[in-house]
């Protein structure tokens, strides 16, 4: 069975996918199933020139990169690889809350720089007791809130529906969430639908005192208004770990302390990889054993 490979993988993914498929790197007549990653998708350019695939399976748990309605009208099937993910990101989510209010990286550089010997660190922003507001409950958002529980956080979210059986308050908008909060964490998924989301409204809700931290895509925040609201002291300062226009981050960020910037690694970690892998290749198995997926996406 051919099975085109989009992008690179996981190497131990790969080693798999060649030991059981024929693997292509270009579409063809005969590609009956896509293995992709959720940076790169699989295009409706692509999907046309393959008239016998009937499956997309990502490494990963965000599919936003490919039109799904469009997949699902040409009659193919699209899996992701939800929960094996969730605890890496939830705890680096917390971990950039924890940089960015006590400034851990920035008094790493202050350290480096020579800077302690000439005065001491500019006091920082207590966590525990914080009022956090969470952009988006589903399970990243969940997980994130769980662990900021321990903290005695002050727990508030919105998402498109309440969620039953959450002791956390609903908001009704973005912008009332955010005007209620210290810190927003933005933990919705990517896509149309959520684009700009976090918008200059938003920011300005969160005020001067606020803090921003995004572990979901960079879509979801209006970058321009947020590069303004932290160059001019809209909000207090933010922890990114995704971008618009990845690797590409803005210029401007590169200068500010009150930022911490990742390179997208939320879920990079050597055993959450691997069960992303694992997951990914037991999707593309199953289909091609029986039609169906291990975790499709409706």
């Amino acid at each position: 069975m051919t099975v085109l490979q989009v992008c690179p993988l996981l190497p131990s993914l790969e080693d798999r996918l060649r030991t059981n498929y024929e693997i292509v790197t270009a579409p063809s007549d005969e590609v009956i199933a896509a293995i992709t990653s959720s940076r790169f998708g699989v295009t409706n350019e692509q999907i046309d020139t393959m008239p016998a695939l009937r499956a997309i399976v990502h490494f990963g748990v965000g599919y936003e990169t490919t039109d799904v309605a469009y997949a699902h009208s040409r009659g193919i099937a699209v899996s992701n690889t939800p929960d094996v993910l969730t605890d890496c990101v939830a705890d680096l989510a917390v971990g950039g809350m924890i940089d960015v209010l006590r400034r851990l990286t920035a008094a790493d550089r202050f350290v480096r720089r020579g800077d302690w010997q000439r005065g001491q660190f500019p006091l920082a922003t207590r966590v525990t007791g914080r009022r956090v507001g969470i952009l988006g409950l589903g399970r990243i958002g969940r997980a994130i809130a769980h662990r900021l529980a321990a903290f005695g956080t002050e727990l508030s979210y919105h998402s498109r529906h309440r969620v039953p059986d959450v002791p956390y308050r609903y908001h009704e908008s973005p912008v009332a969430l955010a005007a209620a909060v210290d810190v927003l964490v933005v933990a919705t998924s990517g896509g149309p639908a959520t684009e700009g989301l976090v918008s200059a409204d938003v920011l300005a809700a969160l005020g001067p005192a606020g803090h921003l931290v995004n572990i979901a895509r960079g879509s979801v925040v209006d970058q321009v208004a947020l590069v303004t609201a932290l160059a001019t002291g809209g909000i207090a300062g933010a922890a990114l770990d995704v971008f618009a226009d990845e690797p590409d981050v803005p210029e401007p960020l590169l200068g500010l302390d009150n930022v911490v910037l990742l390179p997208h690694i939320a879920s990079a970690t050597v055993e959450t990889r691997e069960e992303m892998g694992d997951l990914a290749f037991r999707n593309l198995r199953q289909f091609l054993t029986d039609g169906t997926l291990v975790t499709p996406v409706p």
